[in-house]
């Protein structure tokens, strides 16, 4: 059974671009793409992702807020916090949030 995963960030090219790598994977399945934190909501009610991939600045509703929201509506499903940036406030205020982990996109693939 492959792993199902949302992807969240408001940068396009970077969720296709992340899209293309875990799809190359045979273990993962990209069930999905969302472009602020309120549509990963919506999109994680719907698609029932084992996985999110939450950008931390979003427009509409941060990744904060929206990791902490998904925790309380589905506590099964793991966050892993996505940040451009190196503030480890900000990592913090993530992992606090309810997140498992976190990747800084500045790391090669």
């Amino acid at each position: 059974m492959k792993i199902r995963i949302l992807l969240a960030d408001d940068q396009a090219l970077f969720r296709e671009g992340l899209r293309m790598l875990l799809s190359a994977q045979p273990d993962f399945e990209v069930v999905g793409e969302a472009g602020n934190g309120a549509e990963a909501l919506r999109l994680a009610a719907k698609l029932r992702p084992q996985i999110v991939l939450m950008d931390m600045r979003m427009p509409i509703l941060d990744g904060v807020e929206a990791t902490r929201r998904l925790r309380e509506m589905q506590p099964d499903c793991r966050v892993i916090v996505l940040t451009t940036f190196d503030d480890d406030a900000l990592v913090f205020e993530g992992l606090r949030a309810g997140a498992v982990g976190y990747l800084l996109k500045a790391v090669s693939s």
